[in-house]
């Protein structure tokens, strides 16, 4: 009886938004975030968002900035109501109707190379320093850390894989001789707790046959910063920010730490280098490029 109660609860209209988002490849977290904002725009104004009118999108986005939503919260409402009225309800009048937020820009905080060892020092056990470590000295994004395998190690050439990031794009990022040792360490010492499986996650979570999730992740980088006594605003993508940073200041040119990234926005085209110099081919392809690699704090 339950799951016929739960079967109900799924309207036609719900159901054909996540077909069409399913055929257009959208992610799982992505279709989640999308039904959301729709189930919320439909409980603003009390029936089926099939109904909806000119005044109920505004009526909607004026509640969104009077109850002090966040620009980036907006704007992915604005992204899951545009796509339900022009793609499945094919009513592009409407999504016309919808504003995007300004955001406003500010500066990332960036830890200093002493607050880094400090980090790395308070980290809550050997995983989560290796973790953070491979956050920092490869510039990963929290997601393509807990979705590494042990097998993406590649010592040989000196990469690590990254399989399917954002974009869902694979790539190779550096892989530093400091960084490498330290993940050894934590494969020696993960095998003998036995948490490492064989071909399975560099970082599992509390069952070894699931990765460490992206939640588990911050709150051990937020603990670990709470320890070091760091007054900074620091969370995981603050290690990503902080190896560019750290490769700038020793003077990397920026155009190899945008490849290394695999971010354009850390580089854009400038009035004395166009859009045209971009494509260029990665460092991390060539033979030595684990020389590009930052010097990691602790050694």
């Amino acid at each position: 009886m339950p799951s016929n109660l739960s079967d109900r609860r799924v309207s036609p209209l719900r159901t054909r938004m996540i077909e069409d988002m399913t055929v257009r490849g959208f992610t799982e977290k992505t279709r989640q975030d999308y039904v959301r904002h729709v189930q919320a725009f439909a409980a603003f104004i009390g029936r089926s968002p099939a109904t909806a009118t000119p005044e109920d999108m505004r009526g909607f986005q004026l509640h969104q900035r009077q109850s002090s939503m966040q620009p980036p919260s907006i704007n992915t409402a604005v992204s899951a109501l545009r796509f339900l009225f022009t793609v499945t309800l094919d009513r592009p009048d409407l999504a016309r109707r919808l504003t995007v937020v300004r955001q406003p820009r500010r500066l990332p905080s960036v830890l200093s190379v002493e607050e880094v060892t400090l980090l790395l020092q308070t980290a809550p056990g050997p995983k989560y320093k290796a973790a953070f470590a491979t956050a920092y000295g490869a510039g990963l994004r929290v997601s393509e850390v807990v979705a590494l395998k042990v097998s993406d190690i590649d010592s040989e050439r000196m990469l690590l894989r990254v399989e399917q990031g954002k974009g869902r794009k694979d790539r190779h990022a550096m892989l530093s001789p400091q960084l490498l040792e330290l993940l050894r360490e934590w494969w020696r010492e993960g095998r003998r707790l036995g948490a490492l499986l064989p071909r399975g996650w560099l970082f599992p979570g509390r069952n070894p046959v699931e990765p460490l999730s992206t939640r588990q992740f911050r709150r051990a980088v937020h603990a670990a910063a709470e320890a070091a006594g760091i007054k900074k605003r620091v969370v995981p993508h603050t290690l990503r920010h902080s190896f560019a940073t750290h490769l700038l200041e020793q003077d990397t040119d920026i155009r190899v730490i945008q490849v290394l990234l695999e971010a354009e926005t850390y580089c854009p085209p400038t009035p004395d280098r166009g859009a045209d110099l971009l494509p260029v081919s990665s460092p991390v392809r060539r033979a030595r490029a684990h020389c590009q690699a930052i010097c990691l704090p602790w050694c």
